[in-house]
């Protein structure tokens, strides 16, 4: 009896990935539109809790795949940690979605509008990346694509900053406004820090794999 249908079946990981970073763009333009029309409710919330639990199920298939195949397209250590890594980005979005309906925010916020816009181009950058290596003879286009998210992380940064300096002035009497608003940049930032992590991730496989 042949023995074939013991060993496990080949997996490409390059489309998981490329399902994987589909659905952190999706939740990154859904952020955008949530911010844009301020349109805070139960019903977009439940859609950015849809995309997440979309992508925590391909992050899964990644890491369960991974367990049962011998040989992968790079290192095991970089697939896990691009798997985490963007499901990460999707964890985030989620999470400041949920804290706007959470926190009652009822007005729109050009900051927090401003951030949407940097959180988008730079999901997008990700995206260009992560599919990039499927073909690593575009490496030149890979590259562009991480210089150009690392940087939105600079600018992210600075917008943090100076969203912070402005808050402080605005909600002087407010502290309860400060500390919401705080915690709202802080993350909108953190999300732009995730997507830089993720291209670290990707030039060290390109580096690798050279």
């Amino acid at each position: 009896m042949p023995f074939g249908f013991l060993m496990p079946k080949n997996v490409n990981f390059f489309d998981l990935f490329d399902k994987q970073v589909a659905y952190a763009v999706d939740a990154a333009v859904h952020f955008k539109r949530i911010v844009s029309d301020f349109k805070v409710d139960e019903v977009e919330r439940s859609k950015m809790k849809d995309i997440e639990h979309q992508a925590d199920d391909i992050a899964h298939q990644i890491i369960d795949q991974l367990n049962k195949t011998f040989i992968t397209p790079f290192d095991r250590e970089d697939i896990h940690s691009l798997a985490k890594e963007l499901d990460d980005i999707v964890d985030m979005l989620d999470t400041i979605t949920n804290r706007l309906l959470v926190y009652k925010i009822l007005s729109p916020d050009r900051n927090l509008t401003e951030f949407a816009n940097v959180i988008e181009q730079s999901v997008k950058g990700v995206a260009e990346a992560v599919r990039g290596l499927r073909n690593l003879k575009n490496q030149k286009k890979i590259l562009e694509a991480c210089r150009e998210v690392n940087s939105l992380e600079n600018v992210g940064d600075r917008m943090r900053d100076d969203m912070l300096g402005d808050l402080f002035e605005t909600y002087a009497k407010d502290p309860v406004s400060v500390i919401k608003w705080k915690e709202i940049y802080q993350d909108a930032e953190t999300v732009l820090d995730i997507c830089e992590d993720v291209v670290h991730a990707v030039e060290s496989i390109i580096v690798k794999q050279a």
